[in-house]
């Protein structure tokens, strides 16, 4: 069970350490929103993931069964993904600084939704998850027990660097200004516009 629990551990690690979509969403949300927003947002990531690992788990041999699966998925995120990009493209252009740094209730209310989205329509994301249950499946001496403790490990980890990551960014958010924001979210959005053309890519190379 220690061993599982390393292992996953060890997973979740580098994990967060790769840099994609749902890092940038992360730390612009901190920093136009606050820890709270980015905190509801880290958790919707951490939802979406959890019900990848439970359709992997139970139904990734069903899956990797559907013909085109992977094509559709890569497409339609890919095209989500590029309506963020450009959705972002135009607030940075058109937005202006906020006078009083004030949240609107409504903000936090889409903070779940705009992290369960980011990270649930990315097919890599999927992907990975398909991997990781490959590998339990793989391992003999894992039995429903050990692969909860694996699996609670990684999005244990995961969640808890999301945290850090929002939680940094909000101390770092006095020293930017109404121009750097600007900035970032004109960067945030091509790179979002990247994500969602290297997803359709991917999926038409298929």
């Amino acid at each position: 069970m220690i061993a599982a629990l390393l292992e996953g551990l060890s997973m979740g690690l580098l994990l967060s350490a790769l840099i994609g979509p749902v890092f940038f969403t992360l730390i612009q949300s901190s920093l136009e929103h606050g820890f709270r927003y980015a905190a509801l947002a880290a958790l919707g990531i951490l939802v979406s993931d959890c019900i990848y690992v439970l359709i992997t788990y139970f139904g990734v041999s069903y899956l990797s069964g559907i013909d085109h699966f992977e094509f559709v998925l890569g497409v339609f995120g890919g095209l989500v993904l590029f309506g963020f990009g450009i959705s972002n493209l135009i607030k940075a252009k058109t937005s202006r600084p906020n006078s009083g740094g004030i949240t609107l209730p409504i903000q936090k209310k889409t903070a779940f939704l705009k992290g369960f989205s980011i990270n649930g329509i990315n097919p890599f994301v999927l992907l990975f998850w398909v991997s990781i249950t490959s590998l339990v499946h793989l391992k003999p001496d894992y039995g429903k027990a050990e692969a909860g403790i694996y699996y609670s490990g990684i999005l244990g980890t995961v969640f808890s660097i999301d945290l850090l990551k929002a939680y940094v960014a909000k101390k770092l958010r006095p020293l930017v200004t109404p121009r750097l924001m600007k900035i970032l979210g004109f960067l945030v959005g091509l790179i979002m516009i990247g994500f969602g053309t290297r997803m359709i890519y991917w999926a038409l190379n298929q």
